[in-house]
């Protein structure tokens, strides 16, 4: 069993926010989420699991390798947009440590190779 990082757990708890956020504000739904919130919150945990960055996670907006489909990135800015500014009332923790996340530098990136078993 391979164990989640701390960084990748905070950021899934960040994303799942933010939607949540969204959801209730725009499709009235809680306590589950919509179908299609249900379906972008699928498709960022995907996304987080196969992130080849890890503990030196930047932010999505930093990051050099664009993980999300044009039309989900689109979907999901769309959901930061609207929930970010807002994060800071219901979530203040997880708020201040996206903004932290957001000044990091992203590493140099380079591809996986077989030696990795990736």
């Amino acid at each position: 069993m391979t164990r989640i990082h701390p960084r990748l757990t905070r950021e899934r708890k960040t994303v799942e926010a933010m939607i949540r956020i969204y959801c209730r504000d725009h499709h009235g739904a809680p306590p589950r989420l919509c179908p299609e919130c249900s379906e972008l919150m699928a498709y960022a945990g995907k996304r987080l699991d196969k992130c080849p960055y890890v503990k030196e996670k930047p932010s999505c907006t930093n990051c050099p390798v664009h993980c999300y489909r044009p039309d989900m990135r689109q979907r999901i800015r769309e959901v930061m947009r609207y929930s970010g500014p807002r994060m800071i009332w219901s979530h203040p923790f997880l708020a201040a440590f996206h903004l932290l996340d957001g000044r990091r530098k992203a590493p140099a990136w380079t591809a996986p190779t077989e030696q990795d078993g990736k």
